[in-house]
């Protein structure tokens, strides 16, 4: 029973469940094969463990054990030893002798410590790891319709904060891992896929630029969380790590697998706006203005829809022993929930391994390549009308949509005529031999490019019928990236009874290239062509643009680690970089880190601890950096102008400005002077291990503090020839402390029914000390009458994306808005404004639950976060009295107060700030596992499971909008924006039928 399912995890080799493994080489072994073993592999409870691997030591002769636990092989006679292995167990080699039947106990393996985890530039054991780590395998990801790695991790690791811009298919992701330490929107942390580090620049679109990779090819996830993790990539990790390793063969074990599914989302929740009957109702209490159409229409029905998503995965892997293979081709096509919208992908990746000279020179290839196709709606504009669009304006007549709903253009004719339509083009190859050239002693080479291009295009068709329409309009953009790694380490090893030792040695260099033009025109003929098809039609002029920027960084590196008796550990790291984003004065920046660990468990002290089985201390400090800043911005930029003072007659004839010659003038001024922003990070750990490891943990406490803050400001002396500039902010600091938990609990594995529970939570207190600024603004209003109001930002002793805002009193007898004298001076002004909460959570937590019981299994995965306030943007823009006086719908918050004036402006205030804090039930799957031997096919096929997932099932939250997971992706002055729903695109809720065979 418990084994069912490790069949499907674990990969046997090609063959049947009770037979011998086919080989292109069958004739001719068939030559050599005289041994005839047999027996069975258990349990220490006696129970048969289905799946397990018996290999011929020394050849590519094995196979697998059926359901009863038991196996037959055929063997060469000059085989000594058979190695049997199996997921979660301890492998054994069994001398065969004389005999030719064995009974095979395996035992169970302590995982924890002989999990290997991925670090910067290599792998240790998780006993020998010194730096806070989390690693999750692909047996953990999240379920589902998944577009990109971000969501494989949702809730799923303590202090890394997950949330999507919005319910769009492929939506970029704000991706924080122990708080915000920077206050531009370079934020993201850093990816590094099979070694090769991503480029977080634009791609065109503003989608997630991590689709490209298929999470079907995940083999695990690492993130480095702490500065000695993460320290080894220096300048680019103070946001963290992600390291992802794709799926890789096993020599001997050759495997195919087919899975497809289909999945259905609807909008998951629909915003209380008025009825039609209740709209009539409402505008007719207050002495409204009614445009009565006669209808009734639920434009949230009728502007969202019931998206498909169909999914198509194929792999193979396998290999002999000195080579392995693992091959993938994925099909995919989502569709959003408003229409015009869907994300297609096409991907395909080969990854080779190959060694030699006794597996001394060792070769890794990996090779992928993708295409996404995107068609994207006018989000913010669709949320807008199915809000306030008047419900009883018809949504079509005979058929076809009305041209205007009220004044206002039907979004079901805009639909028709807006396009905007991306294809990026992607593939990122790596090629990483080595040789050991003496023993201990390794070289590696590490080349590899990432190349992708994007052609889009936002046009409105020609629509004479109405006004503003009638010309049609084509914006074209063309973007190219290249990212270019090489990289060259020297790794030295010395494994001995006591102690060991392993140094590495490395230098790298990345270039990267990106570059785009596009134009704008409009006036094109209305003939049935798209815009996009009939550039040359165009009768307006075209404006052109265009840009290039190349940046490169040179990095040497080095690492120490040394583990004296299993006891005691170092690592120390040293990382510089010079990056060319940054002035002659300060090219270079240095970034090392130290850590300790102490197994605690392997002391004499602890050998007759019955109930603890693990117990290590971690403590760590180290320095990293971040350099995602603008290109360019330390050196001097020009351009021409004629206007102001600009220029001056240089002939006395002049008469008009027009005869005055160009002058140049600043744009940006030299800074030679600017420098790294730097994060310093200490940490203390403890991994922990309970009652035969049946409970599991870690605990972690963080002090992490950013400087040298970078931010493009004006300049206190107003007589400047720039109105900003580029400087690192003296003193000011960006403090993130917090404590992070992680536990696991998992039942008796010899019982029939198995469960374990999980859960993490992690809480961060952020605050920015130090800052010369009253308040820099993160989000400001859009519209609304009050373009350009804060609404939060950035003040002294303060979190990050503090709402600094009025408090709403209520209405007065005048029937105007009221707020309280904050500071009693008797006035109500820009100074009565307060910190009234943050954006960003001081708690994020989720918990899992898995069953297993005969075929059958279920999970449930729930996530949420507390302490979070959220702006709404959308009530402020819309839901007033004042619109719906004027036949626009609205909610009831608009005739809360009966006595409110239809005057009445809507200001930034605690009015419309609300509570962030939800749980969601983001996925639930429940599998079976088809028994194959009742159906008579185990001889050909190694595993069947049919599954259902749902996502986004449950939601617990007081807010009122679409969701509560806000992250619009936008910013102001290139200061990131945090819980602000700007007409967010809304969230859906899927469920998926699946089924996954392999043969």
């Amino acid at each position: 029973m418990i084994c069912m399912m490790s069949l499907f995890v674990h990969v046997p080799l090609l063959g049947n469940v009770s037979g011998e493994v086919s080989h292109p080489l069958s004739k001719a072994v068939d030559e050599v094969l005289d041994k005839q073993i047999s027996g069975t592999v258990t349990d220490q409870a006696g129970l048969p463990l289905i799946g397990a691997t018996i290999l011929a030591k020394g050849t590519a002769v094995g196979t697998i054990t059926d359901i009863n636990g038991s196996f037959d092989l055929t063997v060469p006679d000059d085989v000594t030893t058979l190695t049997v292995s199996y997921i979660g167990y301890e492998a054994q080699d069994i001398e065969i002798l004389s005999s030719t039947v064995f009974n095979i106990v395996l035992q169970a393996s302590s995982s924890i410590l002989d999990e290997v985890v991925v670090v910067g530039y290599g792998s240790q054991k998780r006993s020998d790891v010194t730096g806070s780590i989390a690693s999750l395998k692909k047996e953990n990801f999240n379920k589902g319709v998944v577009s990109n790695p971000g969501q494989l991790l949702q809730g799923k690791v303590a202090g890394v904060n997950i949330t999507a811009s919005s319910g769009e298919p492929g939506a970029n992701q704000d991706i924080i891992i122990r708080g915000v330490g920077s206050l531009r929107s370079g934020t993201t942390p850093l990816f590094v896929v099979d070694g090769f580090a991503l480029d977080n620049s634009v791609n065109g679109v503003p989608t997630n630029p991590l689709n490209f990779i298929n999470p079907q090819d995940i083999a695990s996830i690492d993130v480095l969380k702490d500065a000695s993790a993460a320290a080894i990539y220096g300048a680019r990790a103070a946001n963290g790590v992600i390291v992802i390793t794709t799926k890789k063969g096993i020599g001997g074990q050759s495997q195919m697998n087919f899975s497809a599914s289909t999945a259905i989302t609807s909008l998951s929740k629909k915003i209380d706006v008025f009825s039609a009957s209740e709209f009539r109702s409402q505008i007719n209490a207050i002495n409204g203005i009614l445009n009565d159409g006669g209808a009734d229409t639920d434009w949230q029905d009728e502007l969202t829809r019931t998206a498909s998503s169909q999914r198509v995965d194929f792999s193979m892997s396998g290999g002999a022993n000195s080579s392995s293979y693992f091959a993938s081709f994925s099909g995919e096509n989502q569709e959003g929930i408003l229409r015009n919208n869907n994300l297609k992908r096409y991907s395909g990746r080969l990854n080779l391994t190959q060694s030699a000279m006794n597996d001394r020179l060792k070769a890794e290839f990996n090779f992928s390549a993708s295409r996404v196709e995107n068609n994207r709606a006018n989000a913010s504009s669709v949320v807008r009308d199915m809000l306030q669009l008047n419900p009883t304006f018809p949504s079509q007549q005979n058929g076809e949509p009305t041209d205007l709903v009220g004044d206002n253009i039907n979004p079901l004719v805009r639909e028709r005529i807006y396009g905007d339509i991306s294809f990026n083009n992607r593939f990122l190859a790596n090629l990483a031999p080595s040789i050991e050239i003496i023993k201990g002693l390794t070289y590696k080479l590490n080349l590899g490019i990432d190349y992708s291009t994007t052609d889009r295009d936002v046009q409105l068709i020609p629509y004479p019928r109405i006004a503003d329409f009638e010309l049609g309009s084509l914006s074209s953009s063309f973007t190219s990236n290249s990212n270019t790694q090489t990289e060259n380490t020297l790794t030295y090893k010395i494994d001995k009874d006591q102690y060991t030792l392993s140094v590495l040695a490395g230098h790298s260099y990345q270039e990267t290239k990106v570059s785009g033009k596009g134009f704008f025109t409009s006036g094109f003929p209305t003939n049935g062509v798209e815009p996009r098809y009939q550039v040359g039609a165009a009768s307006e002029p075209t404006e052109q643009s265009a840009f290039a920027t190349i940046n490169e960084l040179q990095s040497f590196f080095g690492r120490v680690n040394y583990s004296y008796n299993n006891k005691y550990m170092l690592t120390a790291t040293m990382r510089a970089d010079g990056s060319s984003k940054f002035g002659s004065n300060n090219k270079y920046g240095y970034f090392p880190s130290v850590a300790l660990g102490w197994n605690i468990m392997n002391e004499d002290f602890m050998a007759d601890s019955k109930n603890i089985d693990n117990l290590k201390l971690r403590v760590s400090w180290g320095k990293t950096g971040n350099q995602e800043i603008p290109s360019k911005i330390t050196q001097a930029s020009f351009t021409e102008s004629n206007s102001d003072n600009d220029t001056y007659p240089l002939t006395p004839n002049a008469t008009t400005l027009s005869d005055y010659p160009y002058g140049s003038i600043f744009t940006r001024l030299a800074n030679p002077d600017i420098q790294w922003e730097v994060s310093t990070q200490a940490n203390i750990g403890l991994d922990f291990a309970l009652f035969d490891y049946g409970l599991t943990g870690t605990i972690d406490f963080f002090n992490k503090v950013s400087e040298n803050i970078l931010l493009e400001v004006a300049p206190v002396d107003p007589i400047q020839p720039t109105d900003r500039f580029w400087t690192n902010i003296p003193n000011m600091e960006i403090k993130n402390t917090g404590i992070e938990l992680g536990l696991t609990y998992n039942s008796n594995p010899a019982k029939n029914f198995l469960y374990s529970i999980g859960g993490n939570l992690s809480y961060t207190k952020n605050k920015v000390v130090n800052s010369p600024y009253s308040i820099l603004t993160t989000g400001s209003v859009i519209g609304a009458g009050q373009t350009g109001a804060t609404i939060n930002g950035v003040l002294n002793g303060e979190p990050i994306g503090t709402f600094f805002v009025q408090e709403f009193t209520g209405i007065g007898a005048d029937g105007l808005n009221q707020f309280a004298d904050v500071n009693n001076d008797g006035e109500i002004l820009d100074n009565d404004r307060f910190a009234a909460g943050s954006a960003l959570p001081t708690m994020i937590y989720a918990l899992n639950f898995n069953f297993e019981y005969s075929n059958f299994d279920l999970g449930l995965n729930f996530n949420g976060v507390s302490g979070n306030k959220i702006f709404n943007h959308v009530a402020l823009s819309i839901f007033n009295k004042g619109n719906l006086s004027n036949s626009l719908n609205t909610t009831a918050r608009a005739v809360e107060f009966p006595n409110e004036d239809f005057s009445n402006s809507n200001r930034v205030s605690t009015r419309y700030l609300e509570n962030g804090s939800f749980l969601r039930l983001n996925n639930a799957s429940l599998g079976y596992n088809v028994d194959l031997e009742k159906m008579g096919i185990g001889e050909s096929i190694q595993n069947i499971r049919i599954s259902i997932t749902g996502q986004n099932l449950l939601l617990f939250t007081d807010y009122s909008g679409f969701d509560p997971e806000i992250n619009t992706g936008s910013s102001v002055g290139d200061i990131q924006t945090f819980g602000i729903d700007y007409f967010s695109y809304p969230r859906g809720s899927t469920f998926l039928f699946g089924i996954d065979v392999t043969f």
